[in-house]
């Protein structure tokens, strides 16, 4: 069944992202909306949609319309979404769901009075190395989870000369206050950060946790690295196993292999030697490595009222207050 929905936000991330991804999944863009009439007429060409608004709350009163989607700013994804709802759409939105904590719950709850979903862009769930990740966490082999350390960084471009992080917090490290807990299968029970600013719009900070289950961890965030270089690395340990994930594409699981410079007869051994994975980027195939076309697979299913273990509203709530935990400790 082709689902018509209606799409707020025609910036780039929305354009060169999330837009590609839906006629990939019999989504059909019937409906637009964006305040910059340049950008909305350069998406309305190239997807044919003749419907444009300005205003959200117009969109939302298209007829036809089967869903709403959204890639905005936290606040117009908190008052459209509420919107969305209360017409009776579903909604899919990029992170993140509100501009505070409270906003989140408010969409939370328009959601549960409306009895629709909310599915939330945390895509770092759909990245393949963090997919193949979870699958080997959950598979029964790895044993608990005993500690967890992360890195996720970006660089000052966007703070440099105003210094005021909040875009930083809510677009970047709110990623990581869905992704940890995710892996864990915890929340985190206390929190602690060292901070480090070398000059305005550069800081760096180190986020130890640990969590309801004893699991413990720390994230390193900051804005202290070039984009050009890997952003991410992800440790995580088990007894005796270890799974790393870099740069969100290549894994390694390591178990405990016996040694084998002594051994004449050493080989290598499937059930104890280190595993890895990275993609073939020379393959011919036009693979989503990012999660990207994924997340919006399994959106369309859940839009259609399907039921998939996606990021929902709920998952939003959850870092949105998670996060605000953290900048209490770093600004408090």
């Amino acid at each position: 069944m082709t689902l018509n929905i209606g799409w707020i936000g025609c910036g780039r991330h929305a354009r060169q992202m999330l837009l590609p991804q839906l006629g990939r999944n019999d989504i059909r863009i019937a409906a637009l909306c964006d305040r910059d009439e340049a950008a909305m007429s350069a998406v309305a060409r190239e997807y044919g949609v003749t419907s444009l608004h300005s205003n959200f709350q117009d969109l939302v009163e298209t007829s036809g319309l089967d869903a709403i989607g959204m890639a905005v700013g936290p606040e117009l994804h908190r008052a459209a979404s509420i919107a969305a709802l209360a017409k009776g759409l579903p909604v899919f939105m990029e992170k993140p769901p509100a501009a505070d904590a409270a906003g989140a719950r408010e969409v939370a709850d328009a959601a549960r009075k409306a009895g629709k979903p909310v599915v939330v862009g945390f895509m770092k769930r759909y990245s393949t190395g963090n997919k193949i990740a979870k699958n080997v966490l959950g598979g029964g082999d790895f044993g608990q989870i005993l500690g967890v350390t992360g890195s996720y960084m970006t660089a000052p471009t966007y703070f440099e000369g105003e210094p005021d992080y909040t875009g930083f917090y809510l677009h970047h490290c709110v990623h990581y206050m869905d992704l940890i807990p995710w892996f864990t299968g915890d929340d985190f029970a206390d929190m602690t950060v060292r901070k480090i600013s070398p000059a305005p719009g550069k800081i760096l900070f180190h986020l130890g946790f640990t969590g309801s289950n004893g699991t413990i961890g720390n994230i390193v965030m900051g804005t202290t690295q070039s984009r050009g270089t890997p952003m991410e690395e992800i440790r995580i340990m088990g007894d005796h196993t270890r799974l790393e994930v870099d740069n969100i594409i290549n894994v390694k699981l390591f178990r405990d292999p016996p040694f084998k410079a002594d051994d004449a007869e050493a080989t290598l051994d499937g059930s104890a030697d280190t595993l890895s994975w990275t993609p073939n980027f020379t393959a011919a195939a036009n693979e989503d490595h990012k999660g990207y076309n994924a997340l919006i697979a399994d959106a369309a299913a859940v839009l259609r009222g399907e039921a998939r273990d996606v990021p929902d509203i709920e998952d939003g709530v959850r870092a949105m207050e998670r996060l605000e935990r953290m900048i209490e400790l770093i600004e408090g």
